[in-house]
């Protein structure tokens, strides 16, 4: 990314990634997926030029709060072009200290069984386009689109929130341990 003093922004986008504006929506296509995301075109203006993307601000450049919007939509940018061509994944550790919990995928969901002793399973619905694998206590959620994958993480931990216990005591729970991040190029 570089950007110049005049509210202008440019994305090197990644060889397989084609980007098109369809009036306010970005279309993002990749060699892993297809990711849409809705575009502030009123405040910023994108044109794609070969393998670079630019970003311009319609609003007074020199104001922190335009700069702040043209780095955040600069990011998701790339974050969006990163995760089409090398995939995007986050990490959850699965904490049982007083009852033995069972953690497996059925299909768009994951199943918790014998949270804190419960005798109803619990549940949570993966968002589409992402998958779960678990590894001993090791959950991994994968996809192509970085707020998917963060998404169904914060799904997957919200539905092991514990109610009417002390959580000092009772710290049982799937709980984040990597961020939704890039994966590494093999």
């Amino acid at each position: 990314m570089s950007t110049d003093e005049t509210g202008r922004e440019t994305v090197e986008i990644p060889k397989g990634v084609t980007l098109t504006l369809d009036g306010r929506t970005l279309h993002a296509k990749g060699k892993l997926g297809t990711v849409v995301r809705p575009f502030p075109a009123d405040a910023l203006s994108l044109s794609v030029h070969g393998t670079a993307v630019a970003l311009e601000l319609r609003l007074p450049s020199h104001r922190r709060r335009s700069q702040a919007l043209l780095r955040t939509w600069a990011a998701h940018v790339v974050n969006i072009a990163g995760g089409l061509t090398q995939g995007v994944e986050a990490r959850l550790k699965v904490v049982a200290a007083h009852f033995p919990m069972k953690v497996q995928v059925r299909g768009e969901e994951l199943l918790i069984e014998n949270f804190l002793g419960e005798k109803h399973p619990r549940s949570t619905h993966l968002v589409p386009g992402t998958k779960a694998n678990v590894e001993g206590e090791i959950v991994t959620i994968s996809g192509y689109d970085l707020e998917q994958v963060g998404q169904s993480a914060a799904n997957v931990e919200r539905a092991t929130r514990i109610r009417d216990y002390d959580p000092r005591v009772f710290q049982d729970g799937i709980y984040l341990i990597e961020r939704a991040h890039l994966k590494e190029a093999a």
